[in-house]
Parts: C-alpha cells; sequence; structure tokens
C-alpha cells in the first residue's frame, strides 16, 4: 500500500489518507516517500488534509522520511495539519522541524 501523490512543477505532493499508525499507515508513509525519492525527487509536500490520526510510529516515520530526504539533499514540508496532529507535533517539538504551511501555493512556492 502506498498514499497517491502528484507532481506540481518540480514538488510531489504525497496525499495520505485514514490513519498513520503503526503496522500499516507508517509503512505506506515509509514506501511512498521511498518510490518518490526512487523516481528522482526530493522535494516532498505532505498533505494532511485527508488524514485523521497519527500515532507514535507515524510520528517516527514522518521524521525518518525528513531524515533520509535530507540526507538526499531534498527537503520534506507539511501542508494542512489538522488541529489535533499539529497539536501532538508541537508538544513532541517536531514541528520545529518542518516549514509547515496551510496553502499549497505557499507550500510549492517555498522550495
Amino acid at each position: 500500500m502506498t498514499f497517491p501523490s502528484r507532481t506540481r512543477d518540480d514538488v510531489t505532493i504525497l496525499e495520505p489518507s485514514g490513519k498513520i499508525t503503526i503496522g500499516r499507515g507508517d509503512i505506506a508513509l515509509r514506501d511512498s516517500v521511498d518510490q518518490i525519492m526512487t523516481d528522482g525527487s526530493n522535494k516532498i509536500v505532505v498533505d494532511f488534509r485527508k488524514v485523521t490520526r497519527m500515532d507514535s510510529s507515524g510520528m517516527a516515520e514522518l521524521v525518518a522520511a525528513f531524515k533520509r530526504v535530507t540526507e538526499s539533499g531534498g527537503q520534506v514540508k507539511l501542508l494542512r495539519l489538522p488541529s489535533n496532529i499539529r497539536d501532538v507535533l508541537t508538544i513532541t517539538q517536531i514541528a520545529q522541524v518542518f516549514d509547515i504551511f496551510d496553502d499549497e501555493d505557499e507550500a510549492v512556492g517555498s522550495f
């Protein structure tokens, strides 16, 4: 299972949906980011608009993806975080690592 993605300019927008939780969603996130990188993109926006929940495994995978992409010279940015996920990322200070946007044009333009 992977999440759908689309390309806008030279930025890949990953569009996960549902739960990014242990055993399924975290693996789908990893596989999706790895596929995007295999396809040659290292400018990634993760659009959380359709994500309903993310647990600690999902957060760990998000950080791991950030590390892999950054090490390849790229960037991962977050888009449209639901308030429950934004709050958890803020409390855990993971939000400090990412550029976070509410507008897709701004997210894509920030590269």
